[in-house]
């Protein structure tokens, strides 16, 4: 949507719900954005020459600090008091350093008045932004952590920072090329963390996205819960159609009121990940050449008992004979009412090729079969685990019904089974490591799992490798490595 549709719909300040600041007390902030002019308008660098703005105690070529001042020189003993005044000093190659108050690490910039943005990089290229916070003050309206809807960006990092309690998105960007989104935090934000309108020059292009945390979208607006905010279904991640690729691993997206990750450009990636808890759908993949791998997807409707048309997995394109995989994932549902995955309902008749290898379904909610595919989806299901037991019907794909007695007619290494689970969850945080005597263990193909699990361990543990993004039962701790498919 864009920002001139959701501006008109912004109304109404509403009253603070206590887990903010209050206004009257900036002892939390180090920098307040207060009007048009302190918006911060990085210059661009070179290929040769990156820009660089960093929080905390590094060496750079101009400093901004607190306790600054904006008649001085900029200098590490002489800074600046303005960030947007020092950013405006930057040439090509320069680095600029944002000291944090006392006590802190990371700086914190804050915003109110209703500005659209802390950092507009419409138009950037060849910039580095770090450790950094940025918030609203209190109850205070303020949009955007960064926006960059006016003109496409290029080669931009931006890494550590923490974003939240903002009233519109955390990251707003329509075309972006090799645009890298690492360690970050971004939560709390009205209309989701990181989205964009439609781009006009070939939207998102060449994206990483590693190490985040994308969550509670939806559950912050303009001081308040969320409940009143105008934009129903903010995601976690949600971009429209572009070429790709674009790769997000190591990321978790929960709690969000809408999607938790969303993506319509073609050959996205995403592997690695933990969505979970989210109101609306888990993943959706619009986009030729896609694939899910090493994912945990479970408790949609976040502890909601509605039934909702969503599913924890929704593959839809526009692409006559699109591909699609799903590798070594984990799928679990307790509201039913629904399919956990269903894949070209509103084009049935459009043909899609889909692939599902060593993946877990577990459907245990009532009237909810597992698979819905379209007639003219051309499946390659093998060595994947499917449990519903309040449900006879597996998977569905035109007139053909396949029940738990047929699992084997669905292809090689189909079971049916109780994956034995450690502790399922459905709105809390769960365990979906395998317990001792899973079936799920040493039953997947290996010429087709990846070569780590969800918790980074290596594959396989055992006699062969597991069903599911969990391979062996011990539970782990996630690798701090990514391995980049893109």
């Amino acid at each position: 949507m864009k920002r001139r549709v959701l501006t008109m719909l912004i109304a109404g300040l509403l009253a603070g719900t206590g887990c903010r600041k209050a206004v009257s007390d900036l002892s939390g902030y180090d920098y307040v954005l207060r009007q048009e002019a302190d918006v911060i308008h990085p210059p661009s660098g070179t290929p040769d020459a990156w820009i660089t703005i960093i929080g905390g105690d590094y060496s750079g070529d101009y400093y901004v600090a607190p306790d600054g001042d904006d008649g001085n020189p900029g200098t590490a003993e002489r800074p600046f008091r303005t960030i947007a005044l020092a950013v405006s000093r930057l040439q090509p190659g320069d680095t600029l350093v944002v000291r944090a108050g006392a006590g802190r690490l990371r700086p914190v910039i804050a915003g109110e008045n209703n500005l659209y943005c802390a950092f507009d990089l419409s138009g950037c290229q060849y910039l580095r932004i770090e450790n950094l916070e940025i918030t609203s003050t209190g109850e205070h309206r303020f949009r955007e952590g960064f926006s960059g809807t006016a003109a496409p960006v290029a080669h931009i990092l931006l890494r550590n920072l923490k974003i939240h309690h903002l009233d519109e998105f955390g990251i707003d960007i329509g075309d972006a090329l090799d645009l890298r989104i690492v360690n970050c935090s971004i939560t709390y934000c009205g209309f989701g963390s990181i989205g964009g309108p439609a781009g006009q020059a070939g939207g998102w292009r060449e994206i990483l996205i590693d190490g985040c945390d994308l969550s509670y979208s939806g559950h912050y607006y303009q001081g308040g819960d969320g409940s009143r905010r105008p934009y129903d279904r903010p995601d976690g991640f949600g971009i429209e159609a572009s070429a790709g690729p674009i790769e997000i691993c190591r990321t978790t997206a929960t709690h969000n009121c809408g999607d938790g990750l969303d993506s319509k450009a073609e050959r996205t990636c995403i592997h690695e990940c933990l969505v979970a808890n989210n109101a609306c759908d888990g993943i959706k993949l619009w986009g030729d050449s896609s694939r899910i791998e090493n994912c945990l997807i479970y408790g949609r409707g976040d502890g909601n008992t509605t039934i909702t048309p969503w599913s924890p997995l929704v593959i839809s394109t526009e692409r006559r004979d699109a591909s699609f995989e799903i590798i070594n994932c984990t799928v679990d549902d307790s509201l039913g009412g629904n399919y956990l995955l269903h894949v070209q309902y509103d084009q049935p008749d459009l043909p899609v090729r889909l692939k599902i290898v060593n993946t877990i379904f577990s459907s245990r909610g009532t009237n909810a079969p597992a698979v819905w595919l379209a007639p003219a989806v051309s499946p390659d299901l093998h060595h994947n685990l499917f449990f519903s037991p309040q449900e006879e019907r597996i998977l569905i794909q035109g007139e053909r019904t396949f029940t738990r007695n047929e699992v084997s007619q669905l292809g090689t290494g189909n079971l049916y089974a109780d994956p034995q689970f450690v502790r399922p969850a459905w709105g809390t945080e769960g365990n979906y490591h395998l317990s001792a005597g899973s079936p799920a263990l040493d039953a997947g193909d290996s010429a087709s799992a990846p070569a780590v699990d969800l918790d980074g361990r290596s594959r396989p543990q055992g006699a062969g490798v597991d069903i599911g993004c969990y391979e062996g039962e011990r539970s782990g701790i996630k690798s701090s490595v990514c391995i980049h498919l893109y």
